[in-house]
């Protein structure tokens, strides 16, 4: 026993991606019809011009979300929409999904109603067809797993390996707000627990909790995009905050990058968060680091500025470098801080 614990390396010392690269590293792709495998937000499969996109999303209670103040109708469509917001991180279109989910007999046959109720609006919004799926039983709580299927042709698929220097760096909506929307909850639940007949003060705070228990898939941008003939070079959305996702395309297509603090665009809701909670927290922290915005990060070709700079909803936020040097954030001083990944973990 003593020898299995001296050799023992917990899953916190590697981290998710780490973790992921090393029990995947010695995994051959075997047949042509594996386009693409692991490392980006989907599999890329098929032999023709136009590709399948497949990716697997899971949520489990207690680490991905709270049943103290999530709606099991808003699980439920934020559980498709994370899946679907893999498919748009390709800047491909989803088509179908399959659900499988785990549940306890803590919940009723009426509450996994609702749950599908959610499910539902979500593949209505977003014209995708529920095509199957899995239900099993589970010792406590509750655990849904989404496999969103899309579609692209080979040239309109973008993945995170595509950056080239002086590509200019793009990001749709706002940052920050999703994780705005968690600490208000996060707060009103501290104060329920300790006194059962509080009344929790969300007045004001619509946007950012919207943002956090019923998120977007992007689909709409990519919608966009394709309108305006602009296929990006590279693309991921943002689900670990802005900072870990460019690293992740920095890592993979060799470069670094400058954006800048000014650019970032922030909601008011998400600043008038951080001036509650604490003097100390700035919104721009909460932008880089946040996550769960699945807002979508990308890069262009610098040609294609005339066309994107007008485009409502999408910021020019800064410009790839050289490869060797790496993601920096330039502040109102003009003096540059270096990223580094500090985003949500699964084991929060």
């Amino acid at each position: 026993m003593s020898d299995q614990q001296e050799g023992r390396t917990e899953l916190s010392h590697l981290g998710k991606f780490a973790l992921i690269d090393r029990l995947t590293d010695d995994f051959p792709l075997r047949h042509d019809s594996s386009f693409k495998g692991i490392g980006d937000d989907c599999a890329v499969l098929g032999t023709g011009s136009v590709k399948t996109l497949v990716t697997t999303q899971t949520m489990a209670e207690g680490v991905h979300f709270d049943m103290t103040y999530t709606p099991l109708r808003h699980l439920g469509y934020k559980a498709i929409s994370v899946a679907l917001s893999n498919i748009a991180a390709m800047n491909a279109l989803p088509r179908q999904v399959l659900v499988s989910i785990a549940v306890s007999n803590r919940f009723s046959v009426e509450a996994l109603d609702e749950l599908y109720a959610g499910i539902r609006l979500c593949c209505d919004r977003y014209d995708v067809d529920l095509v199957g799926g899995n239900i099993s039983s589970s010792r406590s709580g509750m655990v849904i797993t989404v496999t969103a299927i899309g579609e692209a042709d080979e040239k309109q698929i973008a993945y995170r390996s595509g950056a080239h220097l002086h590509d200019l760096v793009c990001v749709s909506g706002d940052l920050g707000s999703a994780y705005s929307g968690l600490l208000i909850l996060e707060r009103e639940k501290v104060t329920f627990q300790a006194d059962p007949n509080f009344k929790p003060n969300l007045e004001g705070f619509d946007y950012v909790l919207e943002r956090y228990l019923k998120p977007e898939p992007r689909i709409d941008i990519v919608q966009l995009l394709r309108e305006n003939n602009i296929v990006p070079t590279s693309m991921i959305d943002v689900s670990d905050g802005l900072a870990s996702e460019l690293l992740h395309i920095c890592k993979q297509s060799d470069c670094g990058c400058e954006v800048y603090e000014e650019r970032l665009p922030i909601d008011y809701q998400t600043s008038r968060v951080c001036s509650e909670m604490s003097q100390n927290m700035l919104p721009v922290s909460n932008a880089l680091n946040g996550g769960e915005d699945y807002e979508l990060l990308f890069t262009i070709r610098q040609s294609d500025y005339e066309k994107i700079k007008e485009l409502s909803g999408i910021h020019i936020i800064g410009h790839i470098t050289e490869a060797g040097s790496h993601a920096m954030l330039v502040t109102p001083q003009n003096s540059t801080i270096r990223l580094r990944a500090q985003g949500w973990h699964d084991n929060q």
